[in-house]
């Protein structure tokens, strides 16, 4: 079973990643971007205020390609529950926002872009927070930090539950962070027994 956690810079959904991992301990945690080259070199973007926002897509989408083939492949082939701190959604939402004014319909493209070859999360878990907030909480250290882009990320990531809404929960991130986590426990509890053993995932495109 393949879960991702999203939402904007500051909605709590590291904390509660972290927090997850007592309550399952024998689960994959992972997180893009990774800690390969590929993640190495998307970080160095972040920190780039003048980063072309293409080539800083194909970047991203280079890091998740390797993290599907190098972890979240062989896990679930594994049977195993993977957790991963961001996943394609973030893609989507965030370079849907970057991009926008440089191509046409841009989330568009960049979900086709990955559509040959990622994988459709079980569940995603979406930490819902206004973009002044989440912008404070962060502290705006970098350009994916700043309220007006959050904005623009906040409403991409509402399309696609609009368009996705069997496998997204949303959750309150203005809530304290014990009760966010405890909601995340509850809803992943719920999901993984309705599954019950023996369940398997559909077959991939």
């Amino acid at each position: 079973m393949l879960v991702t956690l999203e939402g904007i810079d500051g909605s709590g959904k590291t904390t509660v990643w972290e927090a997850l991992q007592a309550e399952y301990p024998d689960a994959t945690f992972t997180r893009e971007p990774t800690d390969s080259w590929y993640g190495e070199a998307v970080s160095r973007s972040i920190g780039d205020d003048d980063a072309d926002p293409l080539a800083e897509l194909f970047l991203y989408t280079a890091d998740h390609a390797d993290h599907l083939s190098r972890v979240i492949e062989p896990a679930l082939e594994r049977d195993e529950l993977v957790i991963s701190d961001r996943y394609a959604d973030s893609r989507y939402a965030y370079q849907g926002a970057t991009l926008d004014g440089v191509l046409d319909r841009p989330m568009e493209y960049v979900r086709g872009i990955h559509a040959p070859f990622t994988i459709e999360p079980d569940l995603t878990l979406y930490f819902d927070l206004d973009p002044e907030t989440g912008a404070g909480r962060a502290g705006a250290t970098n350009k994916f930090e700043r309220a007006q882009l959050l904005g623009d990320v906040r409403a991409n990531y509402e399309r696609l539950l609009e368009r996705e809404p069997y496998r997204f929960i949303r959750l309150d991130a203005t809530r304290p962070p014990e009760t966010v986590i405890e909601s995340a426990i509850d809803v992943l509890n719920e999901q993984i027994d309705a599954r019950g053993p023996g369940d398997e995932r559909p077959p991939t495109e």
